[in-house]
């Protein structure tokens, strides 16, 4: 039976086309067979109870911490934000799953380069920041992310895995598997890139790195044959 990857993606009603662009990316590359859900505020309202924070730059910011209860907290789950486009075989990502860790991540170590990015949102600073935009969970192991503690935890106790007894529980990514795009330098092997200062489809950010392959993505997404041979 061949395995299947379950991934999770942020939906942030404001950039719907990157939610879509990232499937295609994904799907287009895949080797093995992937199941998608967005993460929408509109499906986890029922128990998702939050009040959405003026820091808060995308609507799934701190409801990405469902993802281990909407798997049933049975083995493994992807999350990646959907500011993101993956530029090789997601299969390649799915099989650096550890059963030692809770979760696994890259480890970013930076300080922002700015101090507003997309729509003017204010780039707060933070230790971790970043490590938990593209996840995976080992959700047998996150059982305190119920829905009462992730509507109700400080987003410095989600963001920075303070729902974890250690940090020996995290495991450590490749940092290729989520390169942070103008923060970094251009990298040409880097699998997944992230716009985390906003996306090729906002004006200010449609000549950045790697946003002509983001543009030819969003084209052959919206392609259709006119004809038959």
């Amino acid at each position: 039976m061949i395995e299947s990857a379950r991934i999770y993606i942020g939906f942030d009603s404001k950039e719907v086309v990157a939610y879509h662009v990232l499937c295609q990316s994904i799907l287009e590359k895949s080797s093995i067979p992937v199941s998608f859900t967005p993460v929408a505020l509109n499906h986890v309202r029922p128990v998702f109870t939050r009040e959405r924070n003026a820091l808060q730059s995308t609507e799934f910011s701190f409801s990405r911490f469902l993802v281990p209860y909407l798997s049933g907290f049975e083995g493994w789950s992807l999350f990646i934000d959907c500011d993101t486009l993956v530029r090789a075989d997601i299969a390649e990502l799915w099989a650096l799953r550890n059963d030692r860790y809770a979760a696994m991540c890259v480890k970013h170590d930076y300080v922002p380069k700015t101090e507003t990015k997309f729509l003017g949102h204010i780039q707060t600073k933070y230790s971790k920041k970043n490590w938990s935009s593209v996840l995976l969970f080992n959700n047998g192991k996150c059982r305190k992310l119920e829905p009462g503690y992730v509507s109700s935890a400080t987003g410095l106790e989600l963001h920075q895995f303070k729902w974890l007894e250690s940090d020996e529980l995290i495991g450590e990514l490749p940092a290729a598997w989520n390169w942070l795009v103008s923060e970094y330098d251009y990298r040409p092997d880097a699998k997944l890139v992230h716009f985390t200062d906003g996306g090729p489809y906002f004006d200010e950010h449609k000549d950045d790195d790697y946003a002509d392959e983001w543009f030819a993505a969003r084209d052959r997404l919206l392609h259709v044959q006119q004809r038959i041979g």
